[in-house]
């Protein structure tokens, strides 16, 4: 009888198990085990940093699972990228990341620790914003044109500041001197901070920033405008033209921020995440947040995301070739 009932109990908890183990492989647990992690590439405080602790929260409400933000910053966002690469492709670490990482720094560094276009498996495009091209109150130049017209009458004389060589407001001057055909002196600082600063003083002609940074200072009156690097005018700045209504053509130009997750995802974990990240941009309160720094939410499909990816992926390989830009 002690040998009949010991074999139903082991059974039992055989069949346990397996039921246990078939709904973990079904994903039909996930997200039950652990926090969700959204791993960032930067320092807290930057825009990708502002992007996943504005979606994470709405993220936990959605799935019922707690979800950190965890700041890994180091070597342009690569050491985050092969970190979230070699993580369980299980629903529970995301990438969320600027274009940076997946679209500019492979063709600028060597020995990266992951393919940017095979590594990960895309969830969306959160949000976007494009660059104002942007001066000093007091400078000369009221117009695109005449910057275009300083540049071709004295090219080295016109500086153009950066955050950093192959920074986002580096590669677009690249693409602005190539479509215009036009050079002009570039000056690369350590971070967008800097620039800001050396700007506002006069110290440098122009800059490419990115119009959360810009918009509070247009609006004091102590930088100007010039034209915005989006296909149309920018909500905050609506009286700013595109530099396509300036007379310049194919420098649309925009800053994003998207989450992936490691290859190999399960195809209802990654329904259930792409839910919930687009839910979370969809709520007003976030919608807000993000329409009053500049940023416009793309939410598109992860096959949208991925043919988009490819897209800047071989345009950014391209001008960096051509302009020759180096990390250096």
């Amino acid at each position: 009888m002690k040998k009949l009932l010991s074999a139903v109990v082991l059974a039992c908890v055989a069949a346990g198990g397996a039921q246990a183990q078939a709904t973990a492989g079904s994903g039909q647990a996930w997200p039950s085990a652990k926090p969700i992690t959204l791993v960032v590439p930067f320092p807290p405080g930057g825009s990708t940093d502002t992007v996943a602790r504005a979606i994470g929260p709405k993220m936990q409400e959605r799935l019922g699972q707690t979800v950190l933000t965890d700041n890994k910053p180091g070597a342009t966002g690569t050491i985050a990228a092969g970190q979230v690469k070699r993580a369980a492709p299980d629903g529970y670490t995301l990438f969320v990341t600027s274009l940076g990482p997946l679209v500019i720094v492979p063709h600028l560094m060597k020995g990266l620790q992951y393919d940017p276009l095979h590594d990960f498996d895309p969830i969306t495009i959160a949000v976007q914003a494009p660059n104002v091209l942007a001066v000093p109150a007091s400078s000369p130049y009221k117009s695109v044109a005449d910057v275009l017209a300083a540049l071709k009458k004295d090219p080295g004389k016109v500086t153009f500041a950066s955050s950093g060589n192959g920074s986002s407001d580096h590669l677009t001057a690249a693409v602005f001197w190539q479509q215009t055909g036009t050079t002009g002196i570039h000056v690369p600082y350590k971070g967008g901070g800097p620039v800001m600063q050396d700007l506002l003083g006069g110290q440098v002609d122009l800059s490419f920033q990115n119009i959360n940074a810009v918009v509070p200072h247009v609006k004091s009156g102590k930088l100007r405008a010039l034209a915005v690097t989006s296909k149309q005018r920018a909500a905050t700045l609506p009286d700013v033209p595109t530099l396509a209504e300036a007379g310049v053509n194919g420098v649309d130009v925009y800053s994003w921020q998207a989450v992936l997750a490691p290859k190999g995802l399960p195809g209802d974990v990654r329904s259930k995440l792409h839910a919930a990240v687009v839910a979370a941009l969809a709520d007003p309160a976030v919608k807000k947040q993000f329409a009053d720094l500049g940023f416009e939410t793309v939410a598109n499909t992860p096959e949208q995301f991925a043919a988009y990816q490819q897209q800047e992926y071989v345009r950014w390989k391209k001008v960096i070739e051509i302009g020759k830009i180096t990390a250096e």
